[in-house]
């Protein structure tokens, strides 16, 4: 079988990067946002799993430009479509992906997983992204934000976080982010959005009650504290918890071979097709 891209009616773009035996869908969402999800094209080739993996980015977001009327208007509730549109989905969130994951209840019935990568609960994480940044400052960083303030284009997006990769990697990873940030699409229009729309006020609306679950993060994330997720009720039978040493905010580009075991394990705790 040969899978090709495609768009649903509002606009959310679907591009298979890998294709092996299997039958699941593996659907990855970029963080962010602003990110094009071209950022997890090294997720999807460290993990290797089985079935046809998909980089899926929100219209409006990275390089998913939409022509005419208001790419935002659905966020995040247009991920329904992603998950109607293809059978047997894991979705994969990444960062604020993942929150985008949790806010959309009505995904449950439709997943035959969830995967959760540097993500969080509920808005909670900004607070103590922001006590990092005070007590572990980047004068390049603050110095490109106050560029990107007064001027919110793009490129000083970009900027911006290739100039805030220290606070993203460990040092030994620095040197691979800033590489992979500054190849990356930018739009600057989504990181408004979410800024006035959800990221302060985010709460996830929904767990997984029996869904196959993995929550996976970097020992040395610093960006999205996962110790969130040290709450009883983000615990199960059907929730795997994995924290990757030596690895931070991007584990995949660190500890490869970390992040893909946690796959693995999840992907054969996914029931067959009946």
């Amino acid at each position: 079988m040969t899978v090709h891209e495609f768009r649903t009616a509002s606009g959310v773009r679907l591009r298979p990067v890998a294709e092996r035996p299997g039958d699941l869908n593996w659907l990855l969402l970029p963080g962010g946002p602003g990110i094009g999800s071209e950022s997890l094209r090294g997720l999807a080739d460290a993990v290797g799993v089985a079935g046809v993996t998909w980089l899926v980015d929100l219209p409006g977001d990275g390089s998913n430009l939409v022509v005419g009327g208001d790419p935002f208007a659905g966020w995040p509730g247009v991920l329904v479509e992603a998950a109607e549109a293809l059978p047997r989905v894991v979705f994969v969130g990444h960062s604020t992906g993942g929150m985008y994951l949790l806010s959309v209840p009505e995904l449950e019935p439709l997943l035959a997983g969830l995967v959760l990568v540097s993500s969080a609960p509920h808005a909670g994480w900004m607070q103590q992204f922001v006590g990092m940044t005070q007590e572990c400052p980047l004068p390049a960083a603050e110095a490109a934000g106050a560029v990107y303030g007064a001027d919110p284009t793009d490129e000083h997006l970009r900027r911006l976080t290739v100039a805030a990769v220290p606070w993203s990697f460990t040092p030994a990873g620095v040197a691979a982010g800033a590489e992979l940030m500054a190849r990356m699409p930018f739009n600057a229009a989504a990181v408004e959005w979410s800024a006035q729309n959800f990221d302060s006020t985010y709460v996830s609306r929904w767990w997984p009650a029996r869904l196959p679950t993995l929550v996976v993060g970097g020992v040395q994330d610093r960006v999205v504290a996962q110790s969130l997720w040290d709450e009883p009720r983000y615990r199960g039978g059907h929730v795997l918890h994995r924290r990757i040493e030596g690895a931070a905010h991007f584990p995949w580009v660190e500890r490869p071979d970390g992040v893909r075991a946690a796959f693995h394990e999840l992907a054969a705790g996914v029931p067959a097709a009946r």
